[in-house]
């Protein structure tokens, strides 16, 4: 009953060597009654008893609210700080690519309306946004943003294992689409309001994007370059990494869905779009880079010891 109620957290450590050999001896049993088909009852027997040891033993853990708490407040910034190297090589990918796109756009007038459309050009030449659709069906629109984000998350971090081919692809599909938009909006000198539609969601759902695509890289990194570890834990290693920096863009691309699906295309004053998107882009930057970062002194200490 102890055991049944509280798990095996009710045992002592001599209990505990004690059920794994008790587990170890009835499996060997039951092996053996098995092959004797008048020990049929017997074998039925052994087979529940070590079926209820095994779930005893071998349970997962019910997730508490206090590890949820102590994830987002403790161990993902610095599992972002560990990996940071990935998620700016993912950012300069982004940002190289939409550069190009840009300039390409300005040259080639013709590029846009290629990778655009005409019927997204034609809006833009009339000097219009796009959004209007968003604002009739705030509800509607702000899910299906908060669908499509997270699909591009966990797409750009599930590719990280083609050897990282298909993370760059779409971080840099993404970043030229960026490049083509900010070019065509300011040849028909709309950028003010496109970059301040972007602005209050884009300054996490950017960087969400980046995350993701760090953590594809980091994917492809232990699948690619596994060092002294055999190639198989160094890729399980490295994708333990990368899940863990996805599930923290979660939260992110929620709080993005909803600001792109109700804030950013409303007739709210420009001023006040780009003082929220300032005050979410410090607020997490001072999260990912301040939060649960040991103090000077304590680190010599360690290090000393």
């Amino acid at each position: 009953m102890q055991v049944s109620s509280r798990g095996v957290r009710a045992l002592r450590h001599s209990e505990l060597q004690e059920l794994g050999l008790l587990y170890r001896q009835t499996a060997s049993d039951l092996a053996a009654v098995r092959e004797d088909p008048s020990c049929k009852q017997l074998a039925t027997y052994l087979n529940q008893l070590l079926g209820r040891s095994h779930n005893l033993i071998y349970h997962g853990h019910k997730a508490k609210v206090s590890g949820i708490v102590r994830f987002y407040g403790e161990t993902y910034p610095r599992v972002f700080r560990e990996t940071l190297p990935p998620t700016l090589l993912s950012l300069a990918i982004f940002a190289v690519t939409g550069l190009a796109a840009w300039m390409v756009t300005i040259r080639d007038p013709g590029f846009a309306h290629r990778v655009l459309g005409p019927g997204m050009m034609e809006t833009i030449e009339r000097r219009e946004m796009w959004t209007h659709s968003i604002v009739t069906v705030k509800p509607l629109a702000s899910s299906g943003i908060m669908t499509n984000n997270l699909s591009v998350a966990f797409s750009t971090f599930a590719l990280g294992i083609t050897g990282g081919i298909g993370t760059i692809w779409m971080l840099a599909f993404n970043g030229a689409l960026i490049g083509v938009i900010g070019a065509a909006t300011w040849k028909a000198g709309m950028a003010l309001q496109l970059w301040s539609f972007i602005a209050p969601h884009g300054v996490l759902e950017l960087p969400a994007i980046f995350i993701s695509g760090g953590a594809g890289v980091e994917i492809a990194r232990g699948l690619l370059f596994p060092g002294f570890l055999p190639r198989r834990l160094s890729l399980a290693q490295a994708g333990g990494r990368g899940a863990r920096l996805l599930l923290g863009t979660i939260p992110m691309l929620v709080i993005a869905g909803v600001i792109e699906g109700f804030f950013s295309p409303s007739s709210a004053p420009i001023k006040m779009k780009f003082l929220l998107a300032a005050v979410l882009f410090a607020a997490l930057l001072s999260y990912l880079f301040f939060v649960n970062r040991p103090r000077h002194g304590t680190a010599k200490a360690d290090s000393a010891l």
